[in-house]
């Protein structure tokens, strides 16, 4: 019988050994390390169409007014725009977000999109399903459908404005797609932009300014857009989109409660990185 076996440490196996006792060999690149662990409890970055970084992109969120995305969406592939929509009770009764509409207030299909994608008005939000659907209930039916459509199978809706409740929620990736799909519509990808605007009411000619509830815009180089949004469940949330030297990168946070500032670190370092690699 023979005696136990001895292992040769060969220099190649000492030198990795080595590598592993100095950390070195277990070294990971910038990509495979997640700089943003802590931003939020969800969150996604895609740099010219690939994702760059991610923390529990797949899991379901209360995704707050990011919800008015796939509002929006459905009241553009609708089309009608300057059709002009009559603001009914359940709208003016909305809560949180609103820009003041009255019951019978005449707006047309397009200040009411630009009202809730803008000043993220949940009573603009709420007339713009009336309008489209006859009611909310109605609508959010509409909603889900063109969910499954899409392909978002962590994505489902309550309601078209993004309050708080039970069956509401959406996933970081999901959003991505979702913002991709409604930017290809260009009234969108302008509305989204835009920092102010005047709209008004057909039937008074009333004025309503819409200030942006987006603060990277204006602020941040290269942010084109898109939604906010906060609920208590949902926290503070955010897609955003900067181009800057032939970068394009769409973050979205969910539930980040440093969103602006987390959003300009990620900003920065993915342009810093594509800055790098060029």
């Amino acid at each position: 019988m023979s005696g136990p076996r001895r292992w040769r440490l060969t220099r190649p196996t000492l030198f990795v050994l080595w590598l592993l006792a100095s950390g070195l060999a277990v070294a990971e690149s910038s990509d495979a390390v997640d700089p943003f662990a802590d931003i939020a409890t969800a969150y996604l970055v895609q740099q010219n169409g690939l994702t760059r970084w991610q923390q529990s992109a797949d899991r379901r969120l209360p995704p707050a007014s990011l919800t008015k995305i796939m509002t929006a969406l459905l009241v553009l592939e609708r089309g009608g725009l300057d059709q002009v929509a009559v603001v009914g009770s359940a709208a003016i009764a909305e809560t949180g977000t609103r820009v003041g509409l009255r019951f019978k207030d005449r707006l047309s299909v397009a200040d009411l999109l630009a009202a809730s994608l803008i000043a993220s008005a949940n009573d603009a939000c709420h007339a713009l399903a009336d309008q489209v659907a006859g009611n909310e209930q109605a609508f959010v039916q509409q909603m889900n459908q063109r969910a499954l459509a899409l392909g978002l199978a962590d994505t489902h809706f309550a309601n078209a404005c993004g309050h708080d409740a039970v069956g509401h929620y959406a996933s970081a990736r999901d959003l991505a797609a979702l913002t991709e799909q409604a930017l290809t519509h260009t009234e969108f990808a302008r509305l989204v932009a835009l920092p102010t605007l005047t709209i008004a009411v057909v039937n008074s000619g009333r004025k309503i300014v819409l200030q942006t509830s987006n603060a990277l815009i204006g602020r941040y180089p290269g942010v084109i857009g898109v939604k906010t949004g906060y609920t208590p469940q949902g926290g503070k949330c955010l897609v955003a989109l900067a181009e800057r030297d032939g970068q394009r990168v769409l973050l979205v946070l969910l539930n980040a409660p440093d969103r602006w500032w987390s959003a300009s670190d990620v900003f920065d370092r993915a342009f810093a990185v594509a800055t790098d690699a060029s």
